[in-house]
């Protein structure tokens, strides 16, 4: 392909507007951009306007299965009178290409097809499978991830690329995450009489003193450190002059391998049992999303032939083997299937990533085809 050709695969994926929940247009894009090449890809619809797609080619001689995956999926724009061009409408100003999804993660989610399709073009023989996975839905609560994942689209996968921006850097690990909430249930009476009542967020202050120390046993994880909390959101009360009954937190917790999902949450757990023991508030635990942390070992021959690869199309850069806090798809796929070895590699920077003017460079862009690529006939050639 041109390169003005791959550059409007890009421009195309990002006039549409696919914030979560609108991801169908984008997957209905992808399979007929694919068909041109002769790779068949079934859509996955579920929902209104929400679809998967799932991709492959190959001779399948092999048990070999590698996947490229990246997720549909944008933030939403946010006060579009800050953008300088049209969300929806790229924009081009020398290297740098302008618009929603540009970096999180169009430029990865067309590189990918572009890799698929050149591979194709080419002729190339792959004994065995080849996948391409598009995902609905990974901004918030990856449903999209959860579906494919029992349908078992992940299990025979053994090497995975998850096209998510790094600027050509190599993640080998990154963290999972916990959202939860507590709500807090109180008595209400009239601010005069505050002693006759029980105020909910009185309940929440309990919670939000003792939470600073709920992680203190974290023996740190060698890659990725100590596990990242927050309480990020406070709800409570409707009248400035009643006590309120009803008061509610939200926080986001970042797991890791040596501080495991299950730890944490019995940690909150516990803290909560302890202050409805010992206090007259009641509070009670939700949890909302729970992903697993994603860690293969730096030094697999699969992570350094990626890196290799990646470093020899970034000459004017020092590729580094990095972790990173944010969470992906991968969460999902590898929880299902632990054996497969992942990597996070794309163009752009998570930076710039959900920001106003969000961008990414088409050098980057134009090299992660070709590294996708690469890294793909590497894996067949040498597997």
């Amino acid at each position: 392909m041109e390169k003005q050709e791959k550059i409007k695969v890009l421009t195309d994926l990002i006039a549409i507007n696919s914030v979560n929940g609108n991801e169908v247009e984008v997957a209905e894009y992808l399979a007929a951009f694919l068909a041109k090449y002769g790779i068949t890809a079934k859509i996955d619809r579920f929902g209104d306007k929400r679809a998967d797609l799932i991709a492959e080619f190959g001779e399948k001689k092999t048990k070999q299965v590698f996947c490229l995956t990246g997720h549909q999926d944008i933030v939403a724009v946010g006060d579009q009178a800050k953008w300088h061009s049209s969300p929806f409408q790229a924009k081009i100003d020398g290297d740098r290409l302008y618009g929603r999804g540009s970096a999180d993660m169009k430029s990865g989610l067309a590189a990918e097809v572009i890799a698929l399709a050149e591979l194709a073009e080419q002729g190339f023989k792959i004994p065995g499978t080849l996948k391409f996975v598009a995902t609905a839905g990974e901004e918030f609560g990856t449903p999209g991830a959860y579906r494919l994942a029992d349908q078992g689209v992940f299990d025979d996968v053994q090497a995975m690329i998850v096209g998510e921006p790094t600027d050509g850097q190599i993640v080998y690990a990154h963290a999972g995450t916990i959202n939860y909430q507590i709500k807090s249930y109180g008595q209400a009476v009239h601010s005069s009489t505050p002693e006759a009542g029980i105020n909910a967020i009185n309940g929440l202050a309990a919670y939000i003193a003792a939470e600073p120390h709920l992680f203190e046993q974290d023996p740190g994880d060698l890659a990725l450190g100590k596990v990242k909390h927050s309480i990020t959101m406070i709800k409570g009360g409707s009248q400035i002059n009643i006590i309120p009954d009803q008061a509610e937190l939200s926080g986001n917790i970042r797991p890791t391998p040596a501080f495991t999902n299950e730890k944490i949450i019995a940690a909150i757990k516990n803290q909560l049992a302890i202050i409805n023991q010992q206090t007259k508030f009641k509070l009670e635990f939700s949890l909302l999303h729970n992903f697993y942390p994603v860690k293969t070992d730096p030094q697999d021959e699969f992570v350094q032939q990626v890196a290799a690869i990646s470093a020899s199309h970034f000459p004017r850069q020092a590729i580094e083997l990095k972790t990173i806090n944010g969470a992906t798809d991968a969460s999902v796929f590898t929880q299902r299937n632990p054996k497969i070895k992942t990597v996070v590699l794309g163009p752009a920077a998570w930076k710039h990533a959900h920001q106003i003017d969000e961008y990414t460079t088409i050098s980057s862009f134009l090299a992660i085809c070709d590294i996708y690529q690469e890294v793909a006939q590497t894996y067949f050639e040498q597997a």
